[in-house]
């Protein structure tokens, strides 16, 4: 199985095949011409009641297990009902829902006429066997304000709320190059489980159309003849770059309690990582980190996006994440509410 932990000499999704068997490469350079799967992501979807309506998604696909994205759904659902609902009527609807995402694994409910969705995904990056994971591109979008004051994901966000799921979305030339070359991508490898083989065969022909969904960064390091992740995806290459300068000049040292010659020098790699504000790889004391550049795709069918899979492992049980709301809009606290309160400080 391979998650986000695994490093890039696992490779589970080969070089697109033309329909003669043949292989090709999709992507306009031959250095990049493999792709390394990060893993499943997870996010929500939702459909609106009027006739015309597109599902579109309402939170990020970035969660590593089907329950976290449960868990933004409720803390969605709970928001709505705190500050948006305009009756107690609705309120109490939006609050019904909360109370079975507590309780149990459902992947779809109705409320107030919004179909929402627990939907699926695959990160995942290009690479080459001797060049390893792709660097952001040139002409890759990078903030107007390339500041390293602020910490990352603070003022910039994926743009994946809003985003509609419209298989018929018009594409750029390599992009739609890209789609079609992974339109019957599939998991593949003994190592591989057969129950996630076989539903990964299975999504192909229920959820035959391939979305692209908005390109993102993260941070990989070497690791022997591979490399492995270091962080979540970033919406752009300096986002990307923030989180490595945070790690070196702060996070790092004090997470792994590194002795003082390796944190001088991660202070100085983190300072020539910011004197040269475009630089996508750096070495310090031995390791290499690299920004990548992280793509996602996303399944859908005549009946919209693909859910989760049996086969996809939850790592956490459904809960109450918020305090209870009554139908009024007053938060009711009570003695469990202060686990509550423990619990999501240490999510």
């Amino acid at each position: 199985m391979c998650r986000q932990s695994d490093a890039l000499n696992v490779v589970v999704m080969s070089r697109p095949r033309r329909n003669d068997g043949r292989h090709v490469h999709p992507y306009h350079s031959d250095r990049y011409p493999y792709v390394w799967p990060r893993g499943a992501v997870f996010g929500v979807a939702a459909l609106g009641p009027e006739p015309d309506a597109q599902w579109q998604l309402v939170e990020e696909v970035t969660e590593r297990a089907p329950q976290d994205a449960r868990d933004n759904l409720n803390s969605l659902l709970w928001f709505k009902a705190k500050d948006e609902a305009e009756t107690p009527a609705e309120r109490r609807e939006l609050l019904a829902a909360v109370g079975i995402l507590e309780r149990e694994r459902i992947d779809e409910l109705t409320v107030l006429g919004i179909r929402y969705r627990i939907v699926r995904g695959d990160e995942y990056a290009r690479c080459g066997q001797e060049s390893g994971p792709e660097p952001p591109r040139p002409t890759d979008h990078e903030p107007t304000d390339c500041s390293w004051e602020c910490a990352p994901g603070h003022d910039t966000a994926l743009p994946d709320p809003g985003y509609v799921l419209d298989p018929g979305r018009t594409l750029g030339l390599m992009a739609e190059a890209s789609r079609l070359g992974l339109q019957d991508f599939s998991y593949e490898g003994d190592h591989i489980p057969p129950a996630m083989r076989e539903e990964s065969r299975q999504a192909v022909h229920d959820h035959p159309e391939l979305i692209l969904l908005p390109v993102g960064f993260g941070l990989v390091e070497r690791a022997g003849k591979g490399w492995r992740p270091r962080s979540r995806i970033q919406p752009t290459p300096h986002d990307a770059r923030r989180v490595l300068f945070d790690g070196l000049a702060t996070v790092w040292p004090r997470v792994y309690e590194l002795d003082t010659a390796t944190t001088k020098a991660y202070a100085r790699a983190a300072e020539h990582l910011k004197a040269a504000p475009r630089s996508n790889e750096i070495t310090v004391r031995g390791k290499t980190f690299r920004l990548c550049r992280v793509e996602r795709m996303l399944r859908t069918g005549p009946d919209g996006p693909e859910p989760p899979r049996l086969s996809d492992p939850e790592t956490t049980e459904p809960m109450r994440i918020r305090p209870r709301l009554d139908d009024q809009g007053v938060i009711r606290t009570g003695p469990d509410d202060a686990e509550v309160a423990a619990r999501l400080q240490g999510r």
